[in-house]
């Protein structure tokens, strides 16, 4: 292993902590998003059963105590529910943009070194075939085979370290992608179900009875 390392060259080591790199931005990512989803149909029926009850504070603070997009999409439906439909939704949708601009955050990241890793292989490979012509050019006629191979050897575990890195990367990065996707089709079912709940005809507080003469 300490051979492989140090006829890599300095091009191998770039690689290596380019892909220290990105693995440890997966797997903060993969945990942000594992506390991020939630069963929203389970969330939304204990919500719409405090509301029920008119305890709009407790049905807050259930949503602020609970990880998630969803639980902020709800939280500020609840908020603005004495407000129009269109406001309700206005309010949550920028809510939902806040949300995903959070499970978004340094995704972009892994695919950059995804897409970097083998071209950082490729120069590495170019550069141990330099290597390995100028050391044949410096000793026509007579070629020593340690040199050549030297050069030969920094080209093949470059561009296998630029695979190694790329190809998990690759994998790494759609699975983070799916993820958000399917959160977002959760944020997006549930405001939905949320914003109809508090904008429901039956959800409008019953005019006072009037008194009678």
């Amino acid at each position: 292993m300490h051979d492989i390392l140090s006829d890599g060259g300095v091009v191998l080591w770039v690689i290596l902590a380019l892909g220290a790199g990105e693995a440890l931005v997966f797997f903060e990512r993969l945990l942000h998003m594992r506390r991020a989803a939630i069963d929203y149909p389970d969330f939304l029926k204990g919500i719409r059963t405090i509301l029920g009850r008119g305890n709009d504070s407790e049905a807050v603070a259930i949503c602020e105590d609970t990880p998630g997009p969803v639980a902020a999409l709800v939280c500020t439906a609840i908020q603005h529910r004495h407000e129009s439909r269109h406001a309700i939704r206005e309010a949550v949708d920028g809510t939902g943009r806040a949300e995903l601009s959070r499970l978004e955050r340094r995704i972009g990241t892994v695919a950059t070194i995804t897409y970097t890793a083998p071209l950082l292989g490729l120069l590495g490979t170019i550069l141990g075939i330099i290597e390995t012509v100028l050391a044949m050019h410096k000793q026509v006629p007579l070629v020593d085979a340690s040199q050549v191979t030297q050069g030969l050897l920094q080209a093949l575990i470059t561009t296998a370290a630029g695979l190694l890195v790329a190809a998990p990367g690759y994998a790494m990065y759609h699975l983070l992608v799916d993820r958000i996707d399917r959160i977002t089709l959760d944020m997006e079912a549930a405001a939905t179900e949320i914003v109809a709940f508090l904008t429901a005809p039956g959800d409008a507080p019953a005019p006072a009875a009037r008194k009678e003469a």
